[in-house]
């Protein structure tokens, strides 16, 4: 590296806003910002890693589909992009509830990475440099500039750092380790000691990928073969229906025994996770298979699933069997598992351990609180995952752009985004391993579906800038639709008549004694808007582009609308603590019977509003009883 005295200096005007790293965080980042008519240039150690899916080659799942939805409701990409790349395509849970309904779609990896790239070199305002960033400048606590391996200095106003998992990366299996990236690209070394003098706090995180093996030496006869939805939902709000309508690869399921565990257990002493060379925590949530086997061991079998990695390519991804054993301990474990007898891989498992941050250094708006101009996104936040990334790297992108502009950021709270609760626990709550967005996490997930994300965010899109105005008309006719259709579900009545009588038989429902409203049939389990159509004599036309969704949240609405009206008023409450805004200069130490732990975190945290405040670990309820109290004084009523 060259001294920076010394440095050539890149474009003395400068950039805007420069993205350190192409990964799904990175490409949204960047995406956002220069749509927003800001000169930007994304920095990445190989333009051959754009996109990349170093390990399952899926987007979406569950929860995760609602991210990407999201995602493409605010006027990001990686909607568009995995519709028009996917091999296979399903929606999880359909035999439960639409709030986890959730769209999952198997990706052709390469061409994936290559229409996310093409994406970028045509985007306008928006430069791509393969060089790696090994400083951040800064003046007076400000943002100022990056510098490169290469000693060139690129002066900028804002930084957004989506680092993935390059930082300081090391790819382990058995006794072999290698300073490396994913997929054994180049990592990045030395960011970590300049972001470390900038007095950040960093972590080191793991994770792991199982490995790739060659299609031709595997026997589908022994599998249970695995089939796409008959009929396909796009993940873009934007792309037409009958354009996903496509033929669709199989992927196929099998399952370990009792011999494969015995193996595993057998060379425990001889994988990294349990010999003390991988210093870094796992996400337990995705655990490896050695990890399985030791964590459940009354389970006879695990779950494998065997997937393409693309159309024109024979690799395949052995779902559930991450590993970071030696290359000939995995030979023998998957060979044991039924099909795969006689496999060979292309690529071995790995585990791979790197450098990521601790959340809770970050604004809600994801900029560093203590380096002005600093933002991050992505699994650099101690987050797992590309639906994760993508969304962080979105909010990232749009909260500098929105500096730049000099306008509030925006923040999404956890009753209006999956993005909000994803944010909301990474900045708030101390996380020691890799964060993975659940159902289970969102309080308010019957509001957060995935299939009302348009609703929900489209509108914060279109002010944000990132909307057209076509596709902002089509939802306000979309929403003019639903809302007069579910009105006129509710006033429209029909009685005893054969014609019912005989709809009701067909469908198995009880026949009626009186009459009754549309809605209130909808609101049968067997029952819905479609099943109606003979029976209902004034149904408009819907437009054929608005037809499906309008049925859809029709239905969703009128059966759950007990839930939903009792889950929008538990949102009341809690916007309520939400709309509470802490003053920055708020002086901790000056409230009296205030815990001294409770000061230490909130001192530490800085939350922006008392909601945060009480979801902060070791804040208690009568902390945030004094900390209103205080707030309501006359000393503080100045502030609202």
């Amino acid at each position: 590296m060259k001294d920076l005295a010394n440095s050539v200096w890149i474009n003395e005007d400068g950039y805007d806003v420069v993205v350190i790293g192409a990964g799904h965080a990175g490409c949204e980042a960047a995406l956002a910002v220069s749509r927003l008519g800001f000169r930007t240039i994304i920095f990445t150690v190989s333009v051959d890693s754009i996109a990349l899916m170093p390990c399952n080659p899926n987007i979406g799942g569950s929860s995760k589909g609602h991210l990407v939805r999201e995602v493409d409701a605010l006027g990001g990409e990686m909607g568009k992009i995995i519709d028009r790349t996917f091999i296979q395509s399903k929606m999880l849970n359909k035999s439960k509830g639409p709030a986890v309904h959730s769209l999952r779609a198997q990706a052709d990896k390469a061409n994936y990475s290559r229409t996310m790239r093409q994406v970028l070199e045509s985007q306008e305002n928006l430069e791509i440099k393969q060089m790696e960033v090994v400083k951040i400048l800064t003046e007076d606590g400000k943002v100022s500039g990056v510098q490169t391996f290469s000693g060139a200095v690129y002066p900028c106003k804002a930084v957004i750092l989506c680092t993935g998992t390059y930082l300081r990366a090391r790819c382990i299996y058995g006794e072999v380790s290698s300073n490396t990236g994913p997929n054994g690209l180049q990592a990045a070394n030395y960011l970590s000691d300049s972001l470390k003098e900038l007095g950040i706090q960093m972590y080191r995180f793991k994770t792991g990928t199982p490995a790739r093996i060659d299609k031709n030496t595997v026997d589908f006869s022994k599998m249970e073969e695995q089939f796409g939805d008959e009929r396909v939902v796009p993940f873009s709000f934007t792309t037409n229906p009958e354009e996903v309508q496509i033929d669709q690869v199989s992927c196929w399921l099998t399952y370990t025994n009792q011999t494969t565990h015995e193996i595993i257990r057998k060379n425990l002493d001889r994988s990294p996770l349990f010999s003390g060379m991988i210093e870094g925590t796992g996400p337990r949530y995705c655990p490896s298979i050695e990890d399985k086997v030791v964590k459940f061991a009354d389970k006879e079998r695990h779950q494998v699933f065997i997937e393409p990695e693309g159309l024109e390519t024979n690799e395949m991804y052995i779902g559930g069997m991450s590993s970071s054993l030696p290359e000939d301990v995995q030979y023998a474990m998957y060979r044991t598992v039924p099909g795969l007898e006689n496999v060979k891989i292309v690529r071995n498992a790995y585990a791979i351990e790197y450098d990521c941050i601790d959340a809770r250094q970050l604004k809600p708006s994801l900029e560093f609180r203590k380096i002005e101009g600093l933002f991050s996104g992505g699994q650099f936040n101690g987050s797992s995952g590309y639906e994760e990334a993508a969304a962080q790297g979105l909010m990232a992108g749009i909260n500098a752009a929105r500096k730049l502009q000099g306008k509030e950021a925006v923040v999404l709270d956890r009753s209006e985004a999956y993005i909000g609760v994803l944010i909301d626990d990474l900045v708030t709550k101390e996380s020691r391993e890799p964060y993975r967005m659940m159902t289970s996490r969102a309080e308010y997930r019957l509001l957060l579906r995935q299939d009302n994300a348009d609703q929900r965010l489209t509108k914060i899109g279109y002010e944000i800038g990132l909307i057209p105005e076509e596709r902002y008309q089509r939802l306000l006719r979309k929403e003019e639709w639903i809302e007069s259709e579910i009105e006129r579900m509710k006033t429209t009545n029909v009685g005893t008549s054969d014609k019912v009588q005989n709809l009701l038989d067909d469908y198995g429902s009880t026949r009626l004694v009186s009459g009754i409203s549309l809605a209130e049939l909808i609101r049968r389990p067997e029952l819905s808007y479609r099943a109606l159509k003979e029976i209902d004599e004034k149904r408009p036309e819907i437009p054929d582009e608005l037809e499906e969704d309008v049925i859809e949240q029709v239905d969703i609405f009128i059966k759950y609308e007990g839930y939903i009206s009792r889950q929008k008023r538990q949102v009341e409450q809690f916007k309520k603590l939400e709309s509470k805004r802490i003053p920055e200069d708020i002086d901790y130490d000056s409230i009296k019977s205030l815990r001294i732990e409770a000061v230490q975190k909130l001192k530490e945290y800085r939350p922006v509003s008392v909601g945060q405040a009480s979801r902060i670990s070791g804040v208690s309820p009568a902390d945030i009883s004094v900390l209103l109290v205080y707030m309501g004084s006359g000393s503080m009523r100045s502030v609202y």
